[in-house]
């Protein structure tokens, strides 16, 4: 991480990444049935999540077939929690836009359609879910409910709700670029989500920085700390969702794979959903450089040992 503080970057800066996410945006655009679904459905034979996100290597005595039910499973909560967490986002962003009503107009315009990007995602994800749900055995459960997620998550400061947001919107596009696309054996309708998927939040990552640190510029040192310990709660409690949702999805493994799973093998199984879902939405944004840099940027040494004493919990 960045020793460096560099509390509040030229305007310039600013104005720049705003305007130029808005024609990004209009050149990216697309819809969900003429460019995504195109009438498509998933089939039963088919692989969602790839074996580098499920982190399939911690599943070695599952057969093939129940290799595939593993990531069947864990690409359903993968579409589920992108929905839930683009409902916090998305009130967010529209919460921000509210600095730049009587201002900045392109900043304004930038984040509206930020926002109207975020609905259209959580309407994709809805779809992706009852698709996914055509081809699965029933059992399948994600029990959180988002306005209640989104309440609890906008109960804390600005600073650390918009350290996780650019968290996540960072980790959305290194599963993209790193895993989702250079996998050609999975459902070629999984990956068009995706695709289209990140096409649009390559644009919103840049508008998160550049919201974070218009933020952070305006904080006192009091406010920043209290930032970073929101930040860590924020982790906190996300890491408790996920621990409940890998128990859930192993149960519901066991209960539709064809076979009894007990004792030591059930819980290697949970263990391997587990620290799946823990590095997909915790440890590898975290780890990511640009989210490292950015973070550098803000915060003190004495900040950053805080935070990565919560991430090493978790690891």
């Amino acid at each position: 991480m960045l020793n460096t503080l560099k509390r509040d970057p030229p305007p310039s800066v600013l104005e720049d990444g705003y305007a130029r996410s808005i024609p990004a945006s209009r050149k990216v655009r697309w819809d969900i049935d003429a460019d995504v679904i195109r009438g498509r459905r998933f089939a039963a034979s088919e692989t969602f999540l790839p074996d580098g996100l499920s982190r399939i290597e911690a599943f070695p005595a599952l057969t093939p077939d129940e290799k595939r039910l593993v990531s069947q499973i864990q690409g359903r909560t993968y579409a589920n929690i992108f929905g839930l967490v683009e409902r916090f986002i998305n009130a967010k962003v529209l919460e921000l836009s509210r600095d730049h009503w009587l201002g900045d107009q392109v900043a304004l315009e930038a984040l509206i359609r930020f926002s109207d990007e975020e609905l259209k995602h959580q309407e994709l994800f809805r779809r992706l879910d009852s698709l996914m749900a055509d081809v699965m055995a029933p059992g399948y459960h994600f029990g959180v409910d988002p306005d209640d997620l989104a309440r609890a998550v906008l109960s804390h400061g600005s600073w650390g709700v918009m350290a996780l947001i650019l968290h996540i919107e960072l980790f959305t596009q290194l599963h993209y670029r790193e895993s989702i696309h250079a996998t050609a054996e999975i459902s070629p309708l999984f990956k068009d989500v995706f695709r289209f998927h990140w096409l649009e939040e390559c644009q919103h990552a840049v508008l998160d920085e550049l919201e974070w640190r218009r933020h952070d510029a305006g904080c006192t040192p009091a406010e920043r700390d209290q930032g970073v310990d929101d930040f860590i709660a924020l982790v906190g409690a996300v890491d408790g969702l996920l621990v409940a949702q890998a128990e859930a999805d192993a149960s519901c493994f066991r209960s539709i794979c064809g076979r009894t799973i007990e004792g030591e093998e059930g819980r290697a199984i949970e263990a391997g959903f587990r620290g799946a879902y823990r590095w997909q939405y915790i440890l590898s944004g975290a780890a990511h450089p640009r989210f490292v840099q950015v973070l550098g940027d803000l915060t003190s040494p004495a900040q950053r040992k805080r935070i990565e004493a919560a991430l090493a919990s978790i690891a």
